[in-house]
């Protein structure tokens, strides 16, 4: 799989998540979505049985091989969403200063305006008096008064509609259902099973959970790299040690939002994308991003400020929900959302990095390698960075640093082209650098871009490899090359 599609034409530095769903089922729509700009595709594990996972997956893996494209593929666990049970008419509508008890011991359908159930048996042991309750992200606030036998009694603070199934949130965090249920270790086996390239751990708390996510992932048989979702105030709290024990943070501004208060997310989602890049991890920004978009066929002011801010903030990928997996316009929001990028990206701090790391001392050679090409390219008229690579672990290192200058990850194993598909300003490209010989990898290296359009003639390319191809973590090497010209070249040689 090595030829482009319009988008990366563009050199969109910027990816994008799209949800999968009923929208997109259809195969043509699927393939008008991966060719409008899709890099990665999640399947939500909150909604669906695994048979249809499979179907999506199998769906997926054709068309990305009929258009010629490698598109990574990221399963998301359900974690312990605490929601209310269910009311006997669907709904109820509840008014301020009003009581209302959630109940763990009441039957499930039997909700009414006084009372609903809660499945989380737990909740009397994670709340006391005084405590502020939130339920359908936060459109109903509760003031928790009496907690007793089983069931907490609350005053309405702010009252409304709510219906069946709505999410529950303590104000501040301090709820304490583990991040990985019974679902999740199932769906675990089936994401291993798929092979898919991501496993995204919602509800994360520590970086505990991160590790046995992994270790699950790995026991399963799956080479997955864990995402954290960054959503309770608790993962806030320990929020180094969860980077460090994952390959990528999710910023899931909903739930997140609820629990830290409005008021504080967009800082604090400035600080998380920022602390990601400077522990080398990759960022996502998420939820409502083009929600507008779920039904109609242009975004808000509003929400393309929301996504050119995280873009310039510096996140790797922006992501879309239900505006692709049961919207009525899925490939247009993708569209949407790729200009909006590519909009974002033509600002000034896009050009050249501030200061990055310029005081650090490196431990191994190829991250070091990866960063000295990276301060060559923004000094030097350099029109591509090609790096071959086993893991995408230098390409990673590379993005890390704000530049326009793409980079491309040259690699024969399907794994890395896939996942180098969320790094930002990183393309795949498919190159067994083991099989032409030393002598002949820089000429079919630039052969590959230059039937690609990328670089011509007399452009300068910056070249990284490592002396023992084939062997992770290996680059040692960093060379400045003119690309030749076929003909002179042949001319030359014939003399």
């Amino acid at each position: 799989m090595d030829r482009m599609s319009k988008h990366e034409e563009l050199h969109r530095r910027t990816k994008i998540v799209a949800t999968l769903g009923p929208a997109t089922d259809a195969p043509d729509v699927l393939a008008e979505l991966i060719a409008a700009g899709a890099d990665v595709l999640r399947l939500n594990f909150s909604h669906g049985h695994a048979d249809e996972q499979r179907e999506r997956v199998a769906l997926v893996r054709r068309i990305a091989a009929d258009i010629g494209l490698n598109v990574a593929i990221m399963a998301d666990l359900q974690g312990p969403k605490i929601r209310i049970e269910s009311f006997q008419d669907g709904g109820i509508e509840l008014a301020n200063e009003q009581s209302f008890v959630l109940d763990t011991e009441m039957d499930p359908q039997g909700g009414t305006t006084e009372h609903v159930g809660v499945a989380y048996r737990n909740l009397v042991n994670d709340v006391t008096v005084g405590d502020i309750l939130l339920l359908d992200d936060g459109q109903i606030v509760l003031e928790v008064e009496v907690v007793r036998d089983g069931r907490v009694h609350c005053v309405v603070i702010e009252g409304g509609p709510l219906v069946d199934h709505k999410g529950l949130n303590k104000q501040g965090g301090g709820l304490s259902a583990p991040a990985l249920t019974d679902k999740d270790r199932s769906d675990i086996e089936l994401a291993a099973e798929l092979g898919v390239d991501f496993v995204s751990v919602s509800f994360a708390r520590s970086a505990e959970d991160i590790n046995e996510a992994r270790s699950l992932v790995r026991t399963a048989g799956g080479h997955a790299h864990i995402v954290a979702k960054i959503e309770r105030a608790e993962a806030v709290q320990n929020i180094n040690g969860i980077i460090d024990a994952s390959d990528v943070i999710m910023v899931a501004r909903g739930d997140l939002a609820v629990e830290v208060g409005y008021a504080a997310l967009t800082g604090l989602q400035k600080g998380l994308i920022r602390r990601a890049r400077s522990r080398n991890k990759v960022s996502i920004t998420a939820t409502q991003m083009l929600e507008s978009m779920i039904n109609h066929s242009s975004p808000t002011r509003a929400e393309v400020s929301d996504v050119a801010n995280a873009v310039m903030d510096g996140t790797d990928a922006v992501m879309l929900s239900a505006e692709t997996a049961v919207g009525k316009f899925p490939v247009q929001a993708v569209r949407t959302m790729s200009e909006v990028c590519i909009g974002a990206e033509k600002h000034e701090s896009f050009r050249r990095p501030k200061n990055y790391r310029l005081e650090d001392v490196f431990e191994r050679v190829d991250e070091a390698i990866a960063l000295a090409a990276m301060y060559v390219a923004n000094h030097l008229r350099v029109k591509v960075i090609i790096a071959l690579t086993e893991s995408g672990a230098t390409t990673l290192w590379m993005s890390r640093v704000r530049s326009d200058i793409p980079i491309y990850a040259f690699t024969r194993h399907e794994a890395t082209r896939n996942r180098v598909r969320l790094y930002r300003g990183v393309y795949p490209a498919q190159f067994d650098a083991i099989r032409p010989g030393a002598d002949t990898v820089h000429a079919e290296a630039f052969a590959v871009l230059c039937s690609r359009g990328v670089i011509a003639p007399g452009d300068l390319v910056l070249f990284t490899s490592g002396d023992r191809e084939g062997v992770q973590g290996q680059t040692n090497t960093l060379q400045i090359m003119e690309v030749p010209n076929p003909t002179a070249s042949r001319a030359s040689s014939s003399e």
